[in-house]
């Protein structure tokens, strides 16, 4: 049961206000053509989102590839691109705190981790095993609590920690003939991984984002999906739900409701090839989107030609968007479709140490970063990039009490 508490404070000669991120109308709904030819627009980085460069601590035990699986207020939880299963956990500043390696058959590991999700409340992390279909949880110092199964049918691929008692999940599961169950997004219990609630989103029929090639006389199935393709979008304290079957991407509150966030156009079963909207990043002023189509190449590997949108809400348009990292005088491009993280930290990116020395060698970088870029070498582990919601200004107003 949630406990809200709040606390009043008298101030004798000050009133003091914020701004509310999450304050939204009922009719702020955001229509997107995907087919639309949109104009171009060019953003900084740092002038709608706080910046934060965590220097990952090189030793000899510490030694990975930067891909961060999660952020909470004291520690970052990266692993490896290769599955060694390996998870390192630096604090916020990059020092290197642990590894933890369960890696194997047994009933407290995993054989794959596909993702890992933070509940530092309680002290515990959520490793996705998709390939067992389970969860296992460990404590932040690795020791096994226990362990569940993915709903019978299902196929976890994105988790998210919702609230204290229970985590968002979506289900990826699709056969080999391209066929996929109806609901995908659920809450589940942490404690044991029952049912708490399926979330419905309205669509006429379901449609896969993934590309599929039959090769019967090997009598295998090959296919591809977009990278970009993120069911979950943690948008302040609410969370947006993308399905790519429905023309309408909805907000799912914390009471437990739905609400309508953005309409796509044309209806997406009206076209051959279809072209999918998906969402990536939400600010108070921007809302980043990719247009994508259905279509990939397997024997070139290439496909789903995209799109990179942004909706303005203060000009109320949309536009085709290129946003710019200022700490790199060379107008460094950054990629504003990276994997959503939670309510503090939006996304991530990994600069790689040679990438940092060589732009400093240049004498490209600017103010911390290059700081940071000059106690690099070739070996040092990348700097995380975490791309947070910037904090509202807040108004002083001076008010007489008598």
């Amino acid at each position: 049961m949630k406990e809200i508490i709040t606390i009043s404070m008298l101030l004798p000669f000050l009133l003091i206000g914020c701004g509310d991120r999450n304050k939204q109308s009922s009719d702020d709904l955001i229509t997107v053509d995907v087919t639309e030819n949109y104009p171009k627009k060019e953003l900084i980085l740092q002038d709608f989102m706080d910046v934060e460069y965590i220097p990952l601590e090189t030793t000899d035990e510490f030694v990975c590839q930067g891909f961060v699986q999660n952020v909470g207020k004291d520690i970052i939880v990266v692993r490896n691109y290769s599955r060694d299963g390996d998870i390192f956990i630096f604090d916020r500043k990059g020092k290197a705190l642990r590894k933890i390696n369960h890696l194997g058959q047994g009933g407290e590991e995993y054989t794959f981790v596909l993702g890992i999700t933070l509940d530092e409340n309680k002290n515990e992390m959520f490793i996705n095993d998709n390939l067992s279909k389970k969860i296992l949880v460990y404590d932040l110092d690795g020791n096994f609590k226990r362990s569940f199964k993915h709903r019978e049918g299902t196929m976890y691929d994105r988790i998210y920690n919702f609230d204290q008692e229970s985590l968002l999940c979506h289900d990826g599961y699709s056969s080999n003939s391209g066929e996929a169950n109806e609901l995908s997004f659920m809450l589940v219990s942490k404690s044991d991984g029952n049912m708490i609630k399926e979330i419905e989103i309205p669509f006429k029929k379901k449609i896969l984002t993934a590309v599929l090639l039959q090769d019967t006389e090997k009598d295998m199935t090959y296919g591809a999906t977009p990278s970009t393709d993120y069911p979950i979008i943690p948008d302040g304290d609410n969370w947006v739900l993308v399905e790519p079957s429905s023309d309408t991407l909805f907000t799912f509150l914390p009471d437990l409701g739905l609400r309508p966030f953005i309409i796509r156009r044309p209806p997406i079963e009206s076209m051959n090839p279809e072209i999918f909207l998906f969402l990536s990043i939400i600010t108070d002023r921007y809302c980043f989107m990719e247009a994508v189509e259905k279509k990939y190449d397997f024997g070139l590997q290439k496909g789903f030609p995209r799109t990179n949108l942004v909706y303005d809400k203060k000009e109320e348009s949309l536009f085709k968007c290129i946003v710019y990292n200022k700490d790199f005088s060379n107008k460094k491009q950054v990629y504003m479709n990276s994997i959503p993280v939670n309510r503090e930290v939006v996304t991530w990116q990994s600069l790689n140490a040679d990438v940092l020395i060589e732009a400093y060698n240049k004498g490209q970088l600017k103010g911390e970063l290059k700081d940071i870029a000059a106690n690099l070498d070739e070996e040092s582990n990348p700097v995380i990039m975490l791309m947070k919601y910037k904090k509202p200004p807040c108004s002083i107003n001076a008010t007489h009490v008598r």
